[in-house]
């Protein structure tokens, strides 16, 4: 068993209880909530899965074999995670092929419903994710916990990136830094990618730390670049009057840097900040300058939607929420306390059946 914890980062709420997650697949579920109308046409043949203890590449390797496709003609909206019970939609490519006979599929992966479009399923292509998380062994203050639910209800949860963007012990921030500094090469695209997110996230991850700290996470720091909710759009500090109340209201966040080429967007105290934690990892800033990623931003801040915390005996508890695309939930349960994962979320499953075409 291994102990989640998003490797020492601040917490914006106090922690009163521990206790395991992760014990069986079935107490980590999550649905896939997408607002896309199919066409009932095209030469994309769009599937409903639900899946158990299966990685989402390893599902989309398993439909490519069948269909007799490349892996990289399986589209799908963002990963989900190994050790649960998840369901996700997945695209597979067939121009001028007939539906698959997909009953050859392993007993992980069911299909609960199909339909024809005439576009790929793209990553980030999903509206929401809800989760029903089944805590177990729990030790602690029950009502307290529940209390910060309604805390985090109102005011929402710092949006760290989770282990998972680190790799299994934190191993891809380590293996990004060895490859800027010549010491490792990717073998393949996937790695370059993953090796990238995790040298981005870890700096993100320090920036927002050090402004949990400082608790500004949720407020304005002076020179601050502010996110709409739900959105990509930004704009800078303008010092308006309203800006506390949209702050407080949730319609508005402030913003982190995702580490790249270009000016910082943020001036004053909060551009300060942002240099300040950069500095701490040159190899990490300057490897993803040389590999031509541009500075973007990232909330802060992000909402939890229909949370509930639910106590079922004297050792379980049950939280049900939902969370905006890319977010971690695994982060707003670090925001309840120390819980030690069963089967860790990092864990590598072999890929037992290689796709038939690169």
């Amino acid at each position: 068993m291994t102990t989640f914890a998003t490797s020492g980062f601040a917490r914006a709420y106090a922690a009163p209880l521990c206790g395991q997650f992760r014990v069986l697949p079935e107490d980590f579920i999550v649905d896939e909530q997408m607002d896309i109308a199919l066409s009932g046409v095209g030469e994309h043949l769009w599937l409903q899965i639900r899946k158990t203890s299966s990685n989402t590449d390893w599902v989309a390797i398993q439909l490519a074999n069948i269909a007799g496709i490349a892996a990289k003609d399986v589209g799908y909206a963002g990963q989900k995670d190994r050790h649960a019970v998840t369901t996700q939609w997945y695209s597979v490519q067939l121009p001028g092929k007939a539906d698959p006979d997909f009953s050859a599929l392993p007993p992980e992966i069911e299909i609960l419903q199909q339909c024809r479009h005439d576009k790929k399923l793209r990553r980030g292509a999903l509206s929401s994710n809800r989760f029903v998380l089944t805590l177990r062994e729990c030790s602690g203050d029950f009502a307290q916990a529940q209390a910060i639910c309604e805390q985090i209800s109102q005011h929402g949860i710092p949006n760290y990136y989770g282990e998972q963007r680190f790799g299994h012990e934190g191993g891809n921030v380590d293996k990004a830094s060895r490859w800027f500094q010549g010491e490792l090469r990717p073998k393949t695209r996937n790695q370059c990618s993953m090796y990238l997110s995790a040298a981005r996230s870890w700096i993100f991850n320090h920036i927002l730390s050090q402004r949990v700290q400082d608790g500004t996470w949720n407020q304005r720091l002076p020179g601050d670049v502010f996110m709409l909710d739900g959105s990509n759009a930004w704009f800078a500090d303008d010092a308006a009057e309203n800006l506390p109340e949209r702050l407080s209201s949730l319609d508005i966040h402030p913003s982190g840097v995702l580490w790249g080429k270009g000016e910082l967007d943020t001036q004053a105290q909060a551009r300060e900040l942002e240099f300040t934690q950069a500095a701490r990892f040159p190899a990490l800033c300057a490897g993803l300058e040389k590999q031509g990623l541009k500075a973007e931003r990232r909330a802060l801040r992000i909402k939890v939607s229909e949370l509930q915390c639910e106590v079922l005996d004297t050792s379980t508890l049950r939280l049900a929420f939902a969370l905006p695309p890319g977010a971690f939930a695994t982060v707003l349960l670090e925001q309840l306390g120390e819980f030690v994962a069963a089967h860790p979320a990092t864990a590598p499953r072999p890929l037992l059946n290689e796709p038939l075409t690169a």
